[in-house]
């Protein structure tokens, strides 16, 4: 049977939380599943496919690697992304928002900024490129699921591990209580002889007494 094709890589961008995040994946569902998004971004107008070509070779260079960049910036996409630098200087030193207009309305010929160049849609990938770019992205997403086997084994492993010391704990607690109750009721019936003997023993003693009384009274008289 002839191997089944692999499915043609798309690029797909999105913003969560500090970061741009792009990936090349072959549908939208394996994106969302590589961000570990609990929701679809895309029908929540949060991700789209990109053809960017800056980011559609950057992902296809690691295919199925999340790539990120500081949100809002236009830089490169990488595996690791430092915080963005505006949010870094606003933690170092706060700034109002209305000093920085009067700045900036102050510095003589200063001009807006101008508007990000938007950047031409990428060549068409050549077929062998496409075929690599969808042998990569599968290796990776082999990665991922053995990672992620690898950590649900480990789970399971911690669970088994409390539910035998757990079990240990409850049969030697079991036991004890056990012990306990066999020694408490030995304790209760020996008690219960010897209230029986304290019993007898008062009975002959009064019985003995009011004798010897008698016989003291009859010598006396």
């Amino acid at each position: 049977m002839p191997a089944k094709p692999k499915r043609k890589l798309k690029t797909y961008q999105t913003s969560l939380g500090f970061y741009d995040q792009a990936i090349a994946a072959p549908s939208m569902k394996a994106a969302l599943e590589a961000w570990g998004a609990s929701s679809n971004l895309f029908h929540q107008g949060a991700a789209k496919e990109t053809d960017d070509s800056d980011i559609v070779a950057a992902t296809m260079a690691r295919p199925g690697v999340v790539l990120r960049r500081p949100v809002g910036s236009d830089g490169p996409f990488t595996e690791s992304a430092a915080l963005p630098t505006d949010l870094a200087e606003g933690e170092a030193r706060p700034r109002s928002k209305s000093k920085t207009k009067t700045r900036l309305k102050s510095r003589p010929g200063s001009t807006k900024r101008p508007a990000r160049t938007v950047r031409t849609a990428s060549p068409e990938i050549d077929d062998q490129a496409a075929r690599k770019a969808a042998a990569a992205f599968a290796k990776e997403e082999k990665r991922r699921e053995a990672e992620r086997r690898k950590e649900e084994a480990a789970r399971t492993k911690a669970r088994a591990r409390r539910d035998k010391a757990v079990a240990i704990a409850e049969a030697a607690l079991d036991r004890a209580r056990r012990e306990h109750d066999a020694r408490a009721e030995q304790i209760d019936a020996e008690r219960a002889a010897l209230d029986e003997r304290a019993e007898a023993e008062q009975s002959r003693w009064d019985k003995q007494r009011k004798t010897l009384e008698h016989a003291l009274r009859r010598a006396r008289a």
